[in-house]
């Protein structure tokens, strides 16, 4: 620990999935965390508003491709091979169209042949599993858990919560954090996003199991590329502080309904411009704050 920090007890700590039907406690997600900090109005029209999103079939196909991956550690060790992961794409999305059938409708306005235009999207699936495959041999590891559901209390009352790709524990006891990455975003933005992303999850393991996570790792899978990085104790508090600071934030917002636009490169790719000030658009009417759970994540936001 850096000489002078001083660090507060965990009030509740779990890794324990949600209750189906139980009303949870609102909490900060990182992908929730990140869209407040990005632009409050964005915060507003997903957690508040809730207002529906057509996914992207970038999202999609993340989705799916970390689907797989999932089930493919499920596979004994010697059996998780390029081939095995390929076949198990065409059962999982079929599963997971049964869950989403609107996703469907993502090939309805192809021109030509939607069934050939989902297979050559298939098909980019599949290349991101080669590219998962460039990265590591998976039958040389033993993850501790895949879709790993977190959550902890931190003492000042704030509530984290989030799914973590995948957790690595070694026979040491040092712990890697592992996430997929397959979307289109700029790799500057990406990046940072991602990186706040698992500086959060940094925080919740090290206050679950008091270790400070020896590695977090993110693996590119469209292009091949990993990034490593090592966080320090000293760090984790002043991220702890920043969460804190985020949350406050929100729930001053929350209170009055100001959660303001932050304009930015980034609007180009939000689905809420039509209802953004900054592009000419009225809000809907401020619905309050709801209930029971503002830091919920989607499927699409683990697949991120």
């Amino acid at each position: 620990m850096a000489e002078g920090t001083t660090t507060t007890a965990t009030v509740t700590a779990t890794e324990d999935p949600p209750r189906s039907g139980a009303v949870r406690r609102p909490a900060l997600s990182p992908s929730r965390a990140s869209d407040f900090k990005q632009c409050p109005l964005l915060y507003r029209f997903r957690a508040v508003d809730r207002l529906p999103e057509v996914p992207t079939k970038a999202q999609v196909r993340g989705t799916l491709v970390h689907s797989v991956l999932e089930r493919l550690f499920a596979l004994p060790q010697g059996e998780r091979v390029p081939e095995r992961a390929v076949a198990m794409l065409e059962p999982t999305w079929r599963e997971l169209l049964a869950e989403c059938p609107e996703w469907t409708e993502l090939f309805s306005d192809e021109d030509g042949d939607a069934e050939q235009a989902m297979s050559t999207w298939l098909g980019g699936a599949a290349k991101l599993l080669d590219g998962y495959f460039g990265l590591e041999d998976p039958n040389r590891l033993d993850p501790e858990a895949c879709e790993l559901h977190v959550e902890t209390e931190l003492s000042s009352g704030v509530v984290l919560r989030g799914y973590i790709d995948r957790l690595d524990v070694a026979p040491t006891g040092e712990i890697r954090v592992v996430d997929y990455k397959t979307g289109a975003a700029p790799r500057e933005i990406g990046e940072a996003k991602a990186m706040f992303q698992m500086k959060f999850y940094a925080v919740v393991l090290w206050r679950l199991r008091g270790i400070v996570p020896r590695q977090l790792k993110l693996m590119y899978l469209s292009d091949g590329q990993a990034l490593a990085y090592t966080p320090d104790e000293g760090e984790l508090v002043r991220f702890e502080r920043t969460l804190e600071a985020i949350w406050q934030a929100i729930l001053r917002a929350g209170k009055t309904g100001d959660f303001r636009p932050n304009p930015s490169k980034l609007c180009g790719w939000c689905s809420h411009q039509a209802l953004c000030p900054s592009f000419g658009g009225t809000p809907p009417e401020y619905p309050g704050w709801p209930e029971p759970d503002p830091g919920e994540e989607s499927v699409l936001d683990r697949a991120d």
